[in-house]
């Protein structure tokens, strides 16, 4: 508060006892006030604030404005500031004030400075206080994280195990831990119980996981930064608390030259087409902060529900940057992905029915059991076959490039099997086995699955070597590049004779449909939609119309998209593996591809002579000797430190997604299938899964403790 005049140059003193009087609370007359007083600085001000800090001296107003009494002076309702001096008049008033106030300005001095020495000796002592106060805030903010930390690790709720409300923690998980902490002897957290009557409320758990996940993801990004370029990857959307999620993921190569994948957090799918792509690429940059200028390789998984959404964030990908290049993920064999990717209804009929089967059949080993004695019963001539098929069984054979062809070697013997399973004569299987036996067998029954798997069988015949190629070792994958011309040559062939390749597998369709006795009609769904065009259709032309032209048509795009220029420059760097060399001694490595990394190099200028001296290393070994067989071990040589330019483009190479991942540089995509598989619906959270799956990655508490702080300066409040 002012114990003087706001006027400006006003020359009123204590010994003149003018009245002061406060600002108006009105709004509008306070304003006034401040364009009398011409005081600019004070226009922002409330009216509150100037009320309770700023006065306005007697001598500003009329006579005839104030009051007085015996007890007090007043202003009337309507008083407003109006005498105001000149310059000269308030400089020669100002002189005569200076004179009368210099001794007592002397006596206010020596009072101000005994004031100042005792203030300061006042925050010199709360200054200490406030830093054993700190430490221990920051020591209780520990002993919260490291017990949260545990919890992730372990992939343990922290709300569970009960279905109490969201907000009461006192029977949750994480309470549990903090008592037992407590009970151990962790004076801090008795401490703010013993104040609190809690450790932590429900809404600080929130923010300490958020904390948790914002500092895991720093240390990400810094991980990525310090190895320069990178690849996105993204997997099948999940659900999570009700909601579609996209899970993320990110390859590169460490500074030890080994290829790793991160999974870097979920990102909210809910939106359609570029304001969703828009989204997804600002939570990433201003979110996240990754550099999508290093980004140069991206891959998608998912099915034809979502197709056309992740289309549209990959174009505006590669919109935004270009030398973001579309690959095929290694975690998804090259056909299913292509098929998967299809909204054709019976084309998704097939794929959700493999997924069923892959359930079913892995819940039990008599149930596969099941499955084997029905395979032998289609096969009695044919023991050796009948063998083959049962090992490929055994295995996760609806995931692999062959799976269609599989599909249809076992389909009467699948059908035989689920069957027996639904009668449950001897009462071996229990409900939900029944009903699930139940569900795939109306699915094999309909002659929509049986043309759909037909169609996918024969044209997935000629992508099924190169697929297996591509994602094979390092002279597979190098081969692989060399023979896509020819697999687009077979494709566009069938695609320009899609009338009689469509009547050969519409007669395959038939004939096995009329061994298992189906009916071979047209889908029911269709026929609903087009109720008066439903006698004039026949099953031939519409399940050529309606498939295999959509079918061939999509497969074609696809694999040109997938395998554009840029990714098949790529893959012809491979031609520097040390096996690659050895298979093609004539030849020396394909100079013309590895140019187009030559910004990304340290010396351009000497690539051509590097190229030949690593050939020449290579090429010239003797029979016995052993040679790195893929792009890991090639990595690893310790000679590569003498070859820079051959190091840079082998390392940009080993971020393409298409090629797989050594089992031990593959653990981050595991873990998170095994927290989709193993936690219950109700447990998924998206930030409490970055921990559980990074457990591994090196933060510290200390650095969450100052995450949390910055993010929530009021929390200590």
């Amino acid at each position: 508060m002012q114990n003087h005049c706001a006027v400006p140059n006003c020359t009123s003193s204590k010994s003149e006892s003018h009245p002061l009087f406060r600002f108006p609370h009105d709004p509008e007359r306070s304003k006034k006030w401040v364009e009398k007083c011409q005081r600019t600085e004070l226009i922002d001000k409330t009216p509150e604030q100037l009320h309770k800090y700023y006065r306005v001296c007697g001598k500003h107003f009329e006579a005839s404005m104030i009051e007085s009494d015996a007890q007090r002076t007043l202003l009337k309702g309507d008083a407003m500031p109006t005498i105001f001096e000149t310059q000269s008049q308030s400089q020669n008033g100002q002189v005569k004030r200076n004179r009368e106030m210099t001794k007592d300005d002397e006596t206010e001095n020596r009072g101000r400075k005994k004031m100042k020495k005792t203030q300061a000796n006042t925050v010199h002592a709360d200054a200490q206080t406030a830093v054993p106060e700190e430490d221990e805030y920051k020591q209780y903010l520990k002993s919260l994280f490291e017990v949260l930390v545990l919890l992730g690790e372990q992939n343990i709720p922290p709300t569970g195990p009960s279905d109490r409300k969201q907000d009461d923690l006192r029977e949750s998980n994480f309470q549990t831990l903090l008592d037992y902490r407590m009970n151990s002897g962790d004076e801090v957290l008795k401490k703010r119980y013993d104040v609190n009557q809690e450790c932590c409320s429900s809404a600080q758990l929130c923010q300490l996981i958020e904390a948790c996940e914002k500092c895991i993801r720093s240390k990400l990004v810094e991980e990525v930064q310090q190895n320069s370029f990178f690849s996105l990857l993204t997997d099948d959307l999940v659900k999570i608390s009700g909601e579609w999620y996209l899970p993320v993921f990110v390859r590169f190569v460490d500074q030890s030259n080994c290829p790793q994948e991160r999974f870097f957090g979920f990102l909210c799918f809910e939106g359609d087409g570029d304001v969703l792509a828009q989204k997804l690429l600002s939570e990433m940059t201003e979110g996240w902060g990754l550099d999508m200028e290093k980004c140069r390789g991206q891959a998608h998984s998912c099915t034809g529900t979502h197709f056309s959404k992740i289309k549209t964030f990959s174009a505006k990908l590669i919109e935004r940057y270009p030398q973001a290049v579309l690959t095929l993920r290694s975690t998804r064999t090259l056909n299913v992905s292509l098929a998967s990717g299809m909204t054709l209804s019976g084309v998704q009929l097939v794929m959700a029915t493999l997924n069923k089967i892959e359930s079913f059949f892995s819940q039990s080993k008599e149930l596969q059991l099941e499955l084997e004695h029905a395979i032998t019963i289609f096969y009695p001539d044919k023991e050796q076959k009948a063998n083959e098929l049962k090992e490929i069984c055994r295995t996760n054979w609806t995931r692999q490039d062959d799976a269609f062809e599989v599909a249809a070697d076992i389909l009467e013997a699948l059908l035989l099997c689920v069957d027996s399973v639904h009668d449950n004569e001897d009462m071996r299987w229990n409900d939900q086995v029944t009903h699930n036996a139940l569900e795939i067998s109306k699915a094999l029954v309909d002659f929509e699955f049986i043309m759909a798997l037909v169609v996918l069988k024969n044209i997935m015949t000629l992508t099924r070597a190169f697929g297996k190629n591509v994602q094979g070792k390092a002279p597979e994958a190098h081969f692989a590049a060399a023979s896509l011309k020819a697999v687009l040559h077979s494709l566009k062939e069938v695609s320009d004779n899609i009338d009689v390749y469509h009547e050969f597998w519409n007669d395959e369709a038939v004939n096995l449909a009329t061994v298992m006795e189906i009916s071979v009609k047209v889908p029911r769904s269709f026929l609903r939609k087009h109720h008066s065009e439903s006698g004039n259709i026949q099953p031939d032309s519409y399940y050529k119309n309606h498939l295999s032209v959509p079918v061939i048509n999509h497969i074609m795009e696809e694999m040109n998209e997938l395998f554009s220029e840029d990714h098949l420059k790529f893959l012809r760097c491979l031609s520097l593996v040390p096996a690659v060399i050895e298979q093609n001694k004539s030849t020396e490595p394909e100079e013309e591809s590895v140019q187009a990394f030559k910004d990304y190099i340290p010396n351009a200028g000497t690539l051509s002579a590097e190229l030949h001296c690593w050939w020449v290393k290579w090429s010239k070994k003797g029979k016995g000797e052993t040679f790195p067989s893929d792009l890991h071990e090639t990595l690893q040589q310790a000679d590569l430190k003498f070859f820079p330019n051959v190091l840079a483009v082998l390392r940009l190479t080993a971020i393409l997604p298409t090629l797989a991942l050594e089992d031990s540089c593959n653990v981050a995509y595991k873990r998170f299938k095994m927290y989709m598989e193993n936690t219950a619906d109700k447990c998924k959270a998206k930030s409490f899964a970055l921990l559980n799956i990074n457990y591994d990655v090196k933060y510290d508490l200390d650095s969450m403790v100052e995450v949390y702080m910055n993010t929530y300066p009021d929390s200590r409040e």
